[in-house]
Formats: C-alpha cells, sequence, structure tokens
C-alpha cells in the first residue's frame, strides 16, 4: 500500500515485522522497517533513500503503483546498506537517475555498491536541489551514527528526512505516531544500541535543526513524526549528563557463589534507596541492557572465573560498555574465584578508556563467607555515598 503524506510526497517503504536481528547482532522484538519517501516536484522527481535489498520488490511494485516512469534523483542520506540497498536496482530501471549525496557516503557507496562514480551528483552542507516547485535542501550531519550520514528538508512542505536518526526499529501498520508511550519505548532500545556512542555528536545535530520550520519528521526506521517535540525531549535527555540513582548488575554465575554476591549486593543497595536492575548474562536480551544503560549512575559487572579470567559473557559485556560509551559515573566489578586469576586486570583493561570512577573491587576466594559479605558492605557504602546527590 502506498501511503501519502500529503499530494506530493509518497510512503514508498517496506516493512519487516518478522526480522529479529539486526547487523547479527541486534535483537529486533518488533521488526523492523525501512521507509523510503518519494517526491514528486514539477519538474522533477525524486526519491528520498530505498529499502534493505531484501524489500527491494516492494518499493518497485510501490513506484509502479504510483505510475512513476522517472526519476531524477536518488537521495542517499546514509550508506548502509538498509536504506542504500537497492539504490542499484533503481539505478538499473531508472539508468538517468542520479544518485545525490556527500562526497563521504559517495565514497562508502562506490565501495559498498560497486555504484559507478558517474552516476553521483555531490552535494554539501546547505546546498539545494530544485524540483520545480519542491527544493531540497541538505544538512550534513556526520556520525549519526556513520561518518557520512546527512538530513534532507523539503523545504516548502516543511518535511525533514533525518534517515536514522530520531527513528525506531518498529513494523507498524501505522504510518504516524499514535502510541506515545510504544514510540519512545522502541526509540529508546534503538538511541541505546545505536546512537548512544554519539551522545556528543547529537548535541551538536540537534542545534542544527532548532531553527528549522518543520511539519513532519521523517526518519528511515519507525514511525513519522507530527508532534515530534517529545521525542526531541527525548534525545536531548538521554544525551544530557543526567543520571538516575540505578545501579545495573550485568552478571554471570557458574556454580552458585557470585549469584550468592549479586543477590546480597542487591538487596543491600536496595535498603539504602537506590534502585537495581539485575542482567543474566547468559539469557540477556541485548537491548534491554543497552537500554537500561542510558540512564544509570552505576554499573557493577559480576563474573565468575573460568581459567584464570572473566567468564566470556562478562568480557562482552565489559566490551559492550566499552563501544556503547554510556553516561554512567561509577564501574566496579565483583565476582568469585577458585584458585586465583587475572578477572580484575582483563575487566579493567577493557573499560579503561571509559570516563568513569572506580570503585574498589570485590573479588573473593570460593563461595562468599563472613568477611567476604563485609567486603560488599563496604562497597555498598561507596556506591550509595556516590549516589547521594541523587536522593
Amino acid at each position: 500500500m502506498v501511503e501519502k503524506l500529503n499530494e506530493s510526497v509518497f510512503y514508498v517503504g517496506a516493512n519487516h515485522p518478522e526480522r529479529r536481528l539486526f547487523d547479527e547482532l541486534i535483537p529486533l522484538p518488533d521488526g523492523t522497517s525501512y521507509n523510503s519517501y518519494l517526491i514528486k516536484g514539477s519538474k522533477k522527481t525524486a526519491l528520498i533513500d530505498t529499502v534493505d535489498p531484501e524489500k527491494s520488490e516492494i518499493l518497485v511494485n510501490k513506484l509502479e503503483k504510483l505510475g512513476i516512469d522517472k526519476i531524477d534523483f536518488v537521495i542517499a542520506n546514509h550508506a548502509e546498506q538498509d536504506h542504500s540497498g537497492s539504490i542499484p536496482v533503481i539505478l538499473d530501471k531508472f539508468p538517468e537517475a542520479k544518485v545525490a549525496t556527500n562526497t563521504k557516503c559517495k565514497s562508502m557507496l562506490e565501495d559498498l555498491l560497486l555504484i559507478d562514480s558517474n552516476k553521483f551528483q555531490v552535494v554539501g552542507d546547505g546546498d539545494t536541489i530544485s524540483l520545480g516547485d519542491k527544493t531540497l535542501k541538505f544538512i550534513i550531519a556526520p556520525w549519526v551514527h556513520w561518518p557520512e550520514t546527512q538530513f534532507t528538508y523539503l523545504v516548502e512542505d516543511k518535511i525533514l528526512f533525518t534517515c536514522d536518526f530520531l527513528g525506531s526499529h518498529y513494523a507498524s501498520e501505522e504510518l504516524f505516531v499514535e502510541d506515545k508511550v510504544k514510540t519512545l519505548e522502541t526509540a529508546k532500545r534503538y538511541f541505546a544500541e545505536i546512537m548512544m556512542p554519539f551522545s556528543n555528536m547529537i548535541k551538536k545535530d540537534l542545534k542544527k535543526i532548532d531553527g528549522l520550520d518543520i511539519k513532519i519528521i521523517a526518519p528511515s526506521h519507525g514511525l513519522l513524526y507530527k508532534d515530534y517535540d517529545f521525542i526531541v525531549d527525548a534525545y536531548k535527555d538521554w544525551i544530557s549528563e543526567n543520571n538516575k540513582n540505578e545501579v545495573i548488575i550485568p552478571y554471570v554465575s557458574m556454580h552458585g557463589s557470585t549469584k550468592k554476591m549479586v543477590d546480597y549486593l542487591s538487596e543491600k543497595l536496595k535498603s539504602e534507596g537506590i534502585a537495581v536492575k539485575l542482567f543474566n548474562l547468559t539469557g540477556v536480551d541485548l537491548g534491554e541492557l543497552a537500554m537500561s544503560l542510558v540512564d544509570a549512575a552505576t554499573v557493577v559487572l559480576a563474573t565468575s572465573t573460568v581459567l584464570a579470567g572473566p567468564h566470556p559473557s562478562a568480557v562482552y559485556a565489559a566490551y559492550l560498555l566499552k563501544a556503547l560509551r554510556p553516561k554512567i559515573r561509577n564501574i566496579s566489578l565483583i565476582g568469585s574465584y577458585g584458585w586465583g586469576g587475572k578477572t580484575e586486570e582483563i575487566i579493567s583493561s577493557l573499560t579503561s578508556t571509559l570516563k568513569v570512577d572506580l570503585i574498589d573491587p570485590v573479588i573473593i576466594k570460593g563461595y562468599p563467607k563472613g568477611k567476604d559479605f563485609s567486603l560488599l558492605d563496604t562497597l555498598v557504602e561507596r556506591i550509595a555515598k556516590k549516589h547521594e546527590e541523587f536522593s
């Protein structure tokens, strides 16, 4: 089904509700969508982004239903294949079309999709393309979330096409947001998994769109926004320095010793009025863990010892922390070993680039005993002290 944004702009994207994994890494509990938009000007026609190659046929069928026999420009806001992957199909069907994008994106599309260099029209920040009675203005927005990202603003219709920015992995039969609660849930998961490492860049890009007169924000994943203040405000909060009085405890326990420590620590933290979220790393939803990191002030990683080092699941969690770069303020480590090891050194090396306070870890031998619980009490005291500002 082809849906209208208005008399000149059409949604020609594709839903993928059955997809459950993105980049062979990110869980998709709500599937996803690949949003593509056709703009009919009085003289020329432009296609904003395409769809994942798996859904190329849907895009082509929608263009045929609209009776499109010529496309002048394919606007590539982002080179990642879930948006650019069908560009070769479109160029084959509409050989006169030019791919309009910035220099970095051009280079990446040449490498990723083997598009010939003469098929491009390079645009820069603030440049425009006229479609006759419609004007496309380009806003270069690097590192949201790749270095070549750009936004496209349809001046006369006041529609901002943001590609991944402000989007969400959410397949829905609706076109525009109706349920803000559900939208915030899916958008926060998307932010946590994809956008959080680039929070400083996002601050700059939010400022770039502040002065625009916008009626509709149209991302390339998820639902479109007419009332968009709530998602912009959410982003401003997520990238701010504000933390919640929460401790996240990702843990893995092989024979119960570490789990005993986790349970004790959790209850003690709660008795201090601190919220605690536990994540068993052997079955964790990566998205749920990432979402929890958006707001929390402290992470305590808990691990058993495997062959003198941390459990592989704990290593993965530490690497995730390093990659996502959440705004947490404190980090610590607890765990148990049988005869020795270098768990603390290995985890510390993995998280050394995080700008956080390191709270002395509690690594014990065997099953926790009286003196070990005393060490955990001290850890709670230190965390509570650091969380005083939240109470």
